[in-house]
């Protein structure tokens, strides 16, 4: 099977992103690979990032509104439903993607016809410094890498490109609200090989609503879950949690001590 001409579903979680969506929309419509569509949620915004998404006026844009505000991966596995693609990507409204990201994505999967997901190197954007670096210099996995990911976790939600047929028998957990992402492809990188690209397709940004102190309390809290939770399934299956253990005493460490990002 060809995928070239495949259509690409671009999910756009928005909850008051007026500030940076205008950048994170654009790289998207400044894609080199053109047949996409953009599911955007709008998860009750109070700000006026509609009328910042209904400025593009391109038909490729789908506005969607939530009655009333939603946890993160509950409005994004709705916003899943509404996808028409043969593949599935995120970009949250204070990212923004390297213009070929789509089309290096679609070229690999059309020539890997056994791959579940995709996923890319990407720079992190410190805001408060305005100073940019590449998130992993080491090289990324491929193949089945769920004990990679259990020892270093290494995907961005920004950079993946997922087949959409995943989705009709796994979603995120909606339990969560910072881990969702950890937890949903260390779930299907068991059953699904992956590609990497080691160039850096995207940009993740970071700033004060992203690394706020109760979003590091909430992300240690969850991840302590996670790890209790899951604990004796990996054991089951051969893998170790052993340097999950270790991440979670460093990000306590960390966010202990720091109080912004230190390049």
């Amino acid at each position: 099977m060809n995928y070239d001409n495949n259509l690409v579903s671009v999910i756009v979680n928005c909850y008051n992103g007026e500030k940076y969506l205008k950048k994170s929309i654009q790289s998207i419509l400044s894609q080199t690979y053109e047949n996409f569509e953009i599911i955007f949620w709008d998860n009750n915004s109070t700000d006026n990032s509609k009328k910042v998404i209904q400025e593009f006026k391109d038909p490729r844009i789908k506005y969607y509104k939530s009655e009333k505000y939603l946890k993160l991966y509950n409005a994004r596995n709705l916003a899943i439903q509404k996808a028409n693609g043969k593949f599935i990507t995120f970009l949250d409204t204070d990212d923004w993607w390297d213009e070929n990201k789509l089309q290096k994505q679609v070229s690999l999967f059309s020539n890997n016809k056994d791959i579940g997901f995709i996923y890319t190197n990407f720079f992190i954007y410190n805001e408060f410094k305005n100073k940019k670096k590449k998130f992993f210099n080491g090289l990324l996995p491929s193949g089945y890498i769920t004990q990679d990911l259990l020892d270093y976790y290494r995907i961005g939600i920004l950079t993946v490109m997922v087949k959409k047929d995943i989705f009709k028998k796994e979603k995120f957990n909606e339990k969560f609200e910072i881990i969702g992402d950890f937890d949903f492809f260390i779930k299907i990188s068991q059953k699904f090989k992956t590609l990497s690209i080691q160039e850096p397709l995207a940009s993740y940004r970071v700033h004060d609503q992203n690394f706020s102190i109760e979003r590091r309390n909430l992300h240690i809290d969850e991840l302590e879950k996670w790890i209790k939770l899951n604990k004796n399934h990996f054991s089951e299956m051969g893998f170790s949690l052993k340097k999950q253990n270790l991440v979670l005493l460093k990000l306590k460490i960390r966010y202990f001590f720091e109080k912004i990002i230190k390049f």
